[in-house]
């Protein structure tokens, strides 16, 4: 259950500095107290709170020492620490920064700069909260169209990677192409739309079979719908377009070259070339040789010339993950 109000761990020596932060922050946060840095770090423990504000010049542990402890530590490296100290040298802003805080308060501390300071960092911890908590949503129901499918959880993450190799070399940066490798796993998930006796048949599909099959990516677009998160939208595009080809002849909406979202584009290539070498009921695996000739021949066919060229350059990266990632 959610908490109704935020955690704040202040810690400074002096009781003066405490009882004026608490008259500050007592209506709007739940407050945690300590005189040291060896007590903060119990608290830490104890309470795990949603942000510290930091003394620097402390006796025994000063909070440059406490924040470092704090970083170091994978359960607690991700709490904001601000820093409150008289301490005006910008070489001593910019040691605590350095350290991992996120933010520096002078003192004699305004009231209006502490309240604004901490409930902007705050806001950013509900941000990354809900950024984490759709991601989590994301990953779950990727899983669940593995349940309907002859493919394996190895496949999909196989393809993510690939495609964030390629998205890489192609330009995106890190932070799109992350968004990708975690937007990718929802390509096939409109096959939980897909009848089982179609999904699960170990032969080849009649026409009419087919048919059905093809819509799995309109199925998967109205299953993650319209969205205020950026990564849904990028999973629902990506869904859509991941069987569009180059030249047209694709499907649902037969797009034809740059039309297609250069991100389907990505996931289309990636997602074909582990399905070739990999083995399934209906056929064994195809060898790299043999599956990369194939993607060759299908350069301004299926795939964009460009990413088969990123392709074939990356394809040491590409066989180092489908090692690691054996089914």
């Amino acid at each position: 259950m959610r908490k109704n109000k935020s955690s704040v761990l202040i810690v400074d020596d002096e009781p003066t500095n405490l009882r004026v932060l608490n008259q500050i922050l007592n209506d709007s946060y739940k407050l945690i107290f300590a005189k040291s840095g060896q007590e903060a770090l119990a608290l830490v423990e104890k309470e795990a709170p949603d942000l510290i504000l930091l003394d620097v010049m402390m006796p025994g542990l000063t909070g440059y020492e406490v924040c470092e402890h704090l970083k170091q530590n994978p359960k607690f490296k991700s709490i904001p620490i601000i820093f409150i100290t008289a301490l005006s040298d910008p070489d001593d802003e910019a040691k605590g920064l350095n350290l991992g805080a996120v933010d520096y308060i002078s003192k004699p501390i305004s009231p209006a700069v502490v309240k604004a300071r901490v409930k902007t960092h705050l806001s950013l911890v509900d941000a990354e909260e809900l950024r984490r908590t759709r991601l989590q949503v994301i990953q779950r129901l990727g899983r669940a169209s593995e349940y309907k499918d002859n493919e394996t959880g190895m496949h999909v993450m196989r393809m993510s990677h690939y495609a964030r190799i390629i998205a890489l070399d192609y330009g995106f940066s890190k932070a799109e192409a992350d968004n990708l490798f975690n937007a990718a796993p929802m390509h096939d998930i409109g096959k939980i739309g897909i009848p089982d006796s179609i999904m699960l048949k170990p032969g080849k599909l009649t026409t009419e079979e087919f048919a059905i099959m093809k819509k799995h990516p309109e199925i998967g677009a109205e299953i993650l719908g319209d969205s205020d998160s950026d990564l849904i939208e990028l999973a629902k595009l990506v869904s859509m377009t991941h069987h569009e080809k180059w030249d047209g002849t694709g499907y649902p909406k037969q797009l034809k070259g740059t039309e297609i979202p250069i991100e389907g584009r990505i996931v289309a290539l990636a997602d074909v070339f582990d399905a070739l070498t990999s083995v399934r009921p209906y056929k064994d695996a195809w060898s790299i040789p043999k599956a990369m000739e194939f993607i060759h021949s299908e350069k301004n066919k299926h795939f964009d010339p460009q990413l088969v060229e990123i392709f074939e350059q990356q394809i040491a990266q590409i066989i180092e993950i489908k090692e690691r990632w054996k089914d």
